[in-house]
């Protein structure tokens, strides 16, 4: 998926004009992708005169650094909130099921799109 890096985002629309589901639009006078409408067809990324329409694997660290922060600060809140550090580690077991839940619903996604695609 796309996303626009605002500090190099020139606000000067190319990517706007080229889309062809609408799916980008201007806030603040910086490219804006609704990922919602946008079909991933990468024109916004070959358009972009300052590259910054970047790809979302160079958000991965980023994503992995929050998800492990989400689950730290819920680990200590539980801990806190009932009043026994083992409650961190029964909060650790219920976002490791979170994040499963997550992987398997990512697979089964996988398997069912990949179906899709034509058998030679």
């Amino acid at each position: 998926m796309p996303w626009v890096r605002q500090e190099d985002c020139t606000g000067c629309g190319d990517c706007i004009e080229e889309c062809p589901v609408g799916a980008i639009s201007m806030i603040d006078e910086k490219a804006d992708i609704d990922m919602e409408e946008c079909i991933r067809c990468a024109i916004c990324h070959d358009i972009c005169p300052e590259e910054a329409v970047r790809h979302d694997s160079e958000t991965v660290p980023v994503e992995i650094e929050t998800n492990v922060i989400r689950t730290k600060k819920s680990m200590k809140a539980c801990a806190s909130h009932f009043g026994n550090p083992e409650e961190a580690q029964k909060c650790l077991k219920r976002w490791i099921k979170h994040y499963n839940r997550e992987k398997t619903i990512a697979e089964k996604t996988m398997a069912e799109i990949q179906s899709l695609q034509e058998t030679s």
